[in-house]
């Protein structure tokens, strides 16, 4: 049994049962990677893969367990790389980031500066998705941090660490009655925004769940009019007075938005916590736990190790309760 035998089982099932792709993804040939497949299952005695003719069709339930298990063997395989190299050169490597276009684009941007002046040889690789593809991303190794706000029960696999607080703004047109009713006495009210056209969030994203829930609260249908996943595509929708916008305060650009203008609501919807968080068993290099705490300043090495460390999820949400989160 030879590692690149496991890797070949795994990214073929991880490409869909194309041997092509996946030959094509690890630069190998294609008739190298099902001879070696072959050769791996007769050692075994067992199929890892049915087969309908020289075409894979599924993977059978030895070969669930097999693959599983080969995952988690070239997973700790990267490790002993990572760590003879976090000693051979401290200062190198890759830090790949699964998170929404939200906190790419706004949240991020300050911090990749300065990790790039600490850390020049680190390559960084952003993937942008859905909670659901960023908690696969970073359960699997395919990315080493996951950073999102929505669906905290996708990560319960993953060591995850609260950020900090943000809040909503809802933005209009400079020309719209929202502003004037924003300046009277009690202010922009969850009736005044039910009332209008809404664009924002596709559930799931950026803390969609907290608008629902405060209607819900008060007995209200929102009238959501367009949802979108990306911060900048409903501004625009806004500028077409589609409807009004309800977006993270942080996404709005002072000059870029100059247009708009941006009511606050964090009176009306409960604010949101961002989280960072990795696979348990990941092996933190020095500038992993740098990147960590160049996003979240509270976040040390000795609370990182401390939550690493809680047995459970509610343990480690103890830990981090009596801790006031900075607010974007």
């Amino acid at each position: 049994m030879k590692l690149q035998q496991l890797r070949y089982i795994w990214e073929v099932a991880h490409h869909d049962l194309n041997v092509s792709a996946t030959a094509q993804s690890l630069f190998t040939s294609q008739p190298g990677i099902s001879k070696q497949i072959r050769l791996l299952e007769d050692e075994l005695g067992v199929e890892v893969f049915a087969r309908s003719g020289k075409h894979l069709t599924h993977v059978t339930p030895v070969g669930e367990t097999i693959i599983a298990m080969a995952g988690e063997i070239l997973r700790e395989a990267e490790k002993i790389k990572q760590v003879a190299q976090e000693y051979s050169n401290e200062t190198e490597g890759s830090l790949s980031l699964a998170t929404t276009h939200t906190q790419a684009r706004y949240a991020l941007p300050e911090v990749i500066g300065p990790f790039r002046d600490s850390y020049p040889d680190v390559s960084l690789h952003m993937n942008q998705g859905t909670p659901t593809q960023i908690a696969e991303l970073a359960a699997t190794g395919k990315a080493d941090f996951a950073i999102a706000t929505e669906g905290m029960d996708l990560f319960n696999d993953l060591v995850m660490m609260p950020c900090y607080r943000w809040n909503r703004s809802v933005v209009v047109p400079e020309d719209h009655p929202l502003v004037e009713r924003a300046r009277q006495p009690g202010g922009l009210t969850l009736e005044d925004v039910a009332a209008e056209p809404i664009v924002t969030y596709v559930f799931g994203f950026t803390g969609r769940s907290r608008l629902d829930d405060a209607f819900n609260a008060q007995g209200l249908t929102a009238n959501v009019v367009f949802t979108a996943t990306d911060t900048d595509v409903i501004k625009t929708y806004v500028r077409l007075r589609l409807g009004i916008g309800i977006i993270a305060t942080m996404a709005l650009d002072p000059i870029q938005d100059s247009d708009l203008v941006a009511l606050d609501a964090s009176h009306l919807f409960a604010s949101s916590v961002t989280h960072i968080g990795f696979r348990r068993g990941t092996f933190m290099r020095r500038y992993m736990y740098d990147f960590i705490s160049l996003f979240a300043p509270h976040l040390t090495r000795e609370q990182v190790d401390a939550a690493v460390a809680c047995s459970t999820r509610a343990e480690r949400e103890k830990m981090f309760a009596e801790i006031t989160l900075p607010v974007r």
